[in-house]
């Protein structure tokens, strides 16, 4: 990922390192609040029948954006294109692939390498600054059952690394016609998709660690953020947490690290169980509000903890965000990172159980995380209809 200059305000990838900044003293002034972990919204839109879809909804599609030599990957590159060539041979056997790099040419020799179809891979020469797709790809809600694309603005996880491509992803998709007749929105927010989990029935799952960030819609307070993000989503409940981060994560606390709806009333989390660690305290809290949680009906919610990965470092010896957290849902199968430790299998199969109608498939995501992201972090899902 292309860095600013040292004298920005975060100069370093990784929470560990930001301490002192600003970050650090908006998160203390969040967990000096007491606990607000929902609100209900009433506000919503009276003129269309708006929704943002579940992942586990029909798909047409996933995104990737693919890794080359003038991001951060460079010195780990064949590494990191083996993970991507394993996501795109289990995306492509159920349903097809974009993929956007600045030269397509030498990934479609890759993917023929792989043995991957290539009528079910669009390839489009767009720019980029790095592979975070989940956060700069587009957001798609439903419209009276049409899909409306949103162009949300992506300011590298409040303005901590460039992103003055990444930022245009979704405009020149849409420009190259990988988008169909369907429309393209730009609300002049700025909204990452990591940052949200959907039921598909008008819950979102989010963080305040990362929404109410003052690098990224400072303009805006909690109620009046909510209120813009209902309009636009057809959300009727927020549910906010204010607990739970992982060491070496840039996001702020996505919540596609730490917790996911598996359906309207079940929730997957991640759960230290060693009070050696130093995620336990913070990770237990973040538990406590999850159990405050109610469905929409009033039910507490199916919790299902999902296993603690053996710690990954970094050669430096900082740690890496390894979370089974951030898996991705497709049709037919759910794919669930995995680190080279011994809890893969159970990672695996505890989420393979969740979606017992999807094959589970591993997929070795020990590269990734050397830049601090994960599987999910690399896909944006493509609902019903966008590529159609």
């Amino acid at each position: 990922m292309d860095r600013f200059s040292e004298d920005t305000l975060f100069p370093y990838r990784g929470c560990r390192q930001m301490h002192g900044c600003g970050l650090q003293a908006f998160t203390d002034r969040l967990d000096s609040q007491p606990n607000q972990t929902y609100h209900i919204i009433s506000f919503r839109s009276t003129t269309l029948n708006r929704r943002l879809p579940a992942e586990w909804e029909e798909q047409d599609g996933v995104l990737l954006a693919w890794p080359h030599a003038d991001t951060d990957w460079q010195s780990t590159l064949t590494q990191v294109q083996g993970v991507f060539i394993e996501i795109a041979r289990a995306v492509s056997c159920y349903e097809r692939l974009v993929i956007v790099a600045p030269d397509i040419a030498p990934v479609r020799e890759q993917l023929l390498r792989a043995g991957i179809d290539p009528d079910l891979v669009a390839l489009y020469p767009v720019a980029t600054n790095d592979t975070w797709s989940r956060d700069f790809g587009p957001i798609t809600v439903y419209e009276d059952d049409r899909p409306v694309l949103y162009d949300f603005g992506f300011n590298g996880w409040g303005l901590k690394f460039a992103a003055y491509h990444d930022n245009l992803v979704t405009a020149q998709l849409k420009a190259q016609g990988a988008f169909g007749n369907n429309p393209v929105r730009r609300p002049g927010l700025i909204l990452e998709g990591g940052s949200i989990d959907s039921d598909g029935a008008g819950t979102v799952l989010t963080t305040a660690r990362c929404l109410l960030s003052p690098n990224r819609n400072p303009h805006l307070d909690q109620h009046s953020l909510e209120q813009t993000l209902a309009e636009l989503l057809g959300a009727t409940r927020f549910l906010w947490l204010n607990n739970g981060s992982l060491y070496g994560d840039d996001t702020d606390a996505h919540i596609d690290t730490l917790a996911r709806f598996c359906s309207d009333s079940t929730i997957a989390y991640v759960c230290c169980d060693d009070p050696r660690d130093e995620h336990h305290v913070p990770l237990a809290a973040m538990k406590q509000e999850l159990h405050a949680l109610r469905t929409a009906d009033g039910r507490p919610y199916q919790l299902v903890p999902l296993p603690w990965p053996q710690p990954c470092y970094a050669p430096d010896g900082h740690r890496l965000p390894a979370t089974y957290a951030n898996f991705l849902v497709i049709n037919k199968a759910v794919l669930v990172p995995t680190y080279g430790v011994p809890q893969d299998t159970a990672a695996v199969e505890t989420i393979g159980r969740l979606f017992p109608d999807r094959k589970p498939i591993g997929i070795n995501c020990r590269p990734l995380i050397s830049q601090h992201g994960s599987l999910h972090c690399v896909t944006m899902h493509l609902p019903r209809g966008v590529l159609s």
